[in-house]
């Protein structure tokens, strides 16, 4: 008994000992997506905010492909000692709810370290389009069951099943288009080809304000800061908020005191007003959290997404 309770002191003071000196070298920030959308954004956002707080560099590392997985399995299989972090988003949870053979499990492989935001989707629809908000795009499409299309960046998408979650709780018969991500759908949808996008506000925002495309609502519950013109679509269906979640994970084995580290870190870099500022023209707003509330966050997602995609058909296969 004496010599496990030794060992559980010596295993504590070794902790809180890295943990003074933590970091001690640069940290990475794998992020899932391309560098210039508005994940990379809040990433390098976040990442200077934080490096002035850690005080070491913090280093935003951009490996795209199969929704987010692999830059997760990369951020998974590094050291558990709070030098690689993993910047998610609701993308991800979705995949691994239709993946379970993904490399990196969102829970098994990560242990919770901040919710970070919320990154919003659009619809969007030309300027030449017969509806100019969602009520009258309700009635359009109401008029016409199965003669009208929306397009996503991909089956299984947030995007996607946002959409399915608007068409079942209007209660719409409209056909999807899937594409091979959001940029080719930007101009089909200026030139009408294709009659409904869902995109993120980052790409939808040039086109918008050149008024190349109408952007008839924000899937989210508030307005974004850089467009307050745009309504949320709960304006019009009570209740409605689909808007992406952006979270900070470490790998599995990360100690408790580093993990308390970087999300004190956290919270103060999204209370600064210029953060809260350069969010806003990405088109997202800061969640401060405790990890607690993050775990709780990413099982509520978990059930949520999976069940929004079992609704609409979607399968690994």
């Amino acid at each position: 008994m004496r010599a496990a309770a030794l060992a559980v002191v010596l295993a504590l003071a070794a902790a809180a000992g890295h943990a003074q000196t933590y970091p001690s070298r640069a940290v990475r920030i794998f992020v899932g997506y391309p560098a210039g959308g508005g994940m990379d954004g809040v990433a390098r956002v976040l990442a200077d905010k934080l490096a002035v707080d850690l005080g070491q560099p913090m280093v935003v590392e951009n490996r795209a492909g199969a929704s987010a997985s692999i830059a997760a399995a990369a951020a998974a299989s590094a050291a558990p000692d709070g030098h690689t972090l993993y910047l998610g988003e609701t993308g991800y949870l979705i995949f691994s709810t239709l993946s379970p053979a993904l490399p990196a499990d969102p829970v098994r492989s990560f242990v919770p370290v901040a919710p970070v935001g919320v990154l919003p989707l659009v619809f969007v629809v030309s300027p030449g389009f017969p509806a100019k908000n969602v009520a009258e795009l309700i009635t359009v499409l109401k008029a016409s069951p199965g003669k009208h299309s929306y397009g996503s960046p991909g089956v299984g998408t947030v995007h996607h099943l946002a959409f399915e979650q608007f068409r079942r709780a209007a209660g719409l018969d409209v056909v999807h288009i899937p594409y091979k991500g959001g940029g080719p759908m930007v101009p089909d949808v200026m030139s009408g080809r294709l009659e409904i996008g869902v995109l993120s506000t980052t790409l939808a925002a040039g086109p918008a304000k050149a008024d190349k495309l109408r952007v008839l609502a924000v899937t989210s519950a508030q307005r974004v800061g850089f467009a307050p013109e745009w309504p949320p679509l709960g304006e019009t269906l009570a209740g409605f908020d689909a808007a992406p979640s952006i979270f900070l994970l470490a790998p599995a084995g990360t100690s408790a005191v580093i993990v308390a580290r970087l999300n004190d870190a956290t919270r103060k870099a999204l209370a600064l007003p210029d953060l809260q500022q350069a969010f806003s023209n990405q088109g997202a707003s800061p969640t401060p959290g405790s990890p607690e509330a993050l775990r709780a966050q990413i099982d509520s997602e978990l059930k949520r997404w999976g069940a929004a995609a079992k609704a609409a058909g979607v399968s690994a296969n």
